[in-house]
């Protein structure tokens, strides 16, 4: 399991584990649309095996979004008097929009690996 996540964050083919899976240099700071390899360059593993495939990994993202905006609203919470300050809600919103070309990538490998065969 450990293996695998590092493999997620490493942006590397579910199969070989050696070829990459986005073109961009820097997995975790691309700013922009992600632009993904049609096969791997090691195995010739196909990515995108139909149309639509990924968009399953919406609700991944969705499901990194909210525990992103959690995790956001009971750090900053402590910060406010109030339970609820109103004044949290921009802080939150920042911090999706910041991590949103973070979330498509990561949503796409989780995605990629949730339906790798792993029985080969």
């Amino acid at each position: 399991m450990i293996s695998t996540i590092k493999h997620i964050f490493s942006n590397e083919c579910p199969k070989c584990n050696n070829g990459k899976v986005f073109r961009d240099k820097n997995f975790f700071f691309s700013i922009g649309f992600p632009k993904m390899n049609g096969y791997c360059s090691q195995c010739n593993f196909k990515f995108k095996k139909e149309p639509g495939y990924f968009f399953g990994a919406m609700f991944v993202s969705y499901a990194l979004t909210v525990g992103e905006g959690l995790i956001t609203y009971f750090i900053a919470h402590q910060f406010f008097d109030k339970t609820f300050d109103l004044r949290i809600i921009p802080i939150i919103c920042s911090v999706v929009v910041l991590l949103c070309f973070f979330n498509i990538r990561l949503s796409r490998m989780i995605w990629i690996y949730m339906f790798k065969n792993y029985s080969a």
